[in-house]
């Protein structure tokens, strides 16, 4: 639809005049901070560039095979083939062993089970190769174009690979799912005789911590992804060959949730603005938002809104009718957005007695029921 120009309305967001609270720094090679519900980077150094990742692989193996498969109850028996080239961290799986995917998952994500990755990728893609093709269409899916899977492990390949920033893409997903993230963020868990506990201490260190998931090759260094969330608020950070990744990621969390803590924008059912009416003597009609929104701002930041409306308007409208979206700008480019919807329904009431006197009214924000002398309560 056609939209009329925008109404672009400034805020009163602004929180302060000093810039960010302190820089911070990290020892890893590739980093990122990101604020999940808007997908903002509070924080990055070199988060695009494609490096060896190790078992935070792992974390898109989980996430196919929960879509892939919903129901976890179904009991897999372990085959000798899929068991071939197996290496590194392991839950010990024999031929023949018979296990539920539940109990297999959290073997993948708790213990890191490289023996665990490849029965499931070998369960559901067929072989590993398919199930890598299943990994690189999630990828593409989500946005990941600096990553590529041959495994579903993470052990070192030179054609496997992804980037701190495709990672923490890959996170935000796990988070949505709420199996994986259940999963990432449970510290130890007893299931069919086998005992797990997560290698992911931030889950100790750390009381917002969610999970997620710990990796280490030779080629990789130690990579982590790590997710925290207080109040309103979820990160995710990620570190790629970074030594002291633990201390890097609580330096990280604590500087996002303190530098840059959401702000609500709009709430469902708030008025965010008002729109001209043709038709109608009611001359405008409330716009209001159909959800919530919020967004991370530093002290200083300060958003305009801008409202754009569908043309024309048109009464009859009834309540509820969708007519455009609030969208928040943040130094000339748009970080949020939201559908807006009529606050209360118009009538086509032009033809009903005393409509020039409410048309009138309507223009000086009276009340549509007002006491006129000589006219009575219109």
């Amino acid at each position: 639809m056609r939209k009329i120009a925008a109404l672009l309305v400034a805020l009163t967001l602004l929180f302060g005049t000093s810039a960010p609270a302190g820089a911070v720094s990290t020892s890893a090679s590739s980093a990122v901070l990101m604020d999940v519900g808007s997908g903002r980077v509070l924080f990055e150094e070199d988060m695009h560039t494609p490096r060896p990742i190790a078992s935070i692989t792992k974390l898109m193996t989980a996430l196919v095979a929960v879509e892939e498969t919903s129901d976890l109850s179904q009991v897999i028996t372990v085959e000798p083939e899929w068991l071939e080239g197996v290496e590194g961290s392991s839950l010990y799986l024999k031929a023949g062993d018979q296990l539920t995917l539940e109990t297999l998952l959290y073997g993948l994500l708790l213990q890191s089970g490289n023996d665990a990755a490849q029965v499931i990728a070998c369960w559901i893609g067929e072989d590993l190769e398919g199930f890598a093709q299943l990994m690189n269409e999630k990828a593409r899916e989500l946005g990941m174009s600096n990553t590529h899977f041959t495994n579903p492990s993470g052990l070192n390949q030179e054609e496997h690979y992804s980037s701190a920033y495709d990672m923490a893409l890959l996170a935000c997903a796990c988070l949505g799912n709420p199996t994986v993230a259940n999963i990432c963020a449970t510290q130890n868990i007893s299931l069919e005789g086998r005992t797990f506990v997560n290698h992911n201490k931030l889950l100790w260190l750390e009381e917002d911590c969610v999970g997620m998931k710990t990796g280490y090759t030779e080629a990789s260094g130690r990579t982590l992804v790590s997710a925290a969330t207080r109040g309103a608020q979820t990160l995710v950070c990620v570190t790629l060959n970074d030594p002291d990744d633990w201390d890097d990621h609580q330096a990280l969390l604590h500087y996002g949730f303190d530098t840059y803590p959401v702000t609500q924008l709009c709430g469902e059912g708030t008025t965010v603005g008002q729109a001209a009416v043709v038709g109608s003597v009611q001359p405008t009609v409330s716009l209001v938002a159909q959800g919530d929104c919020w967004y991370p701002l530093a002290e200083g930041e300060q958003l305009d809104m801008q409202l754009d409306v569908y043309s024309p308007l048109t009464a009859p409208i009834p309540a509820g009718t969708q007519v455009g979206t609030a969208r928040w700008i943040l130094d000339g480019e748009v970080v949020a957005g939201m559908p807006v919807e009529t606050g209360t329904g118009v009538e086509d009431d032009r033809w009903k007695p005393n409509a020039l006197v409410r048309w009138w009214m309507g223009l000086w924000g009276k009340s549509w029921e007002t006491t006129v002398p000589g006219m009575g309560l219109i």
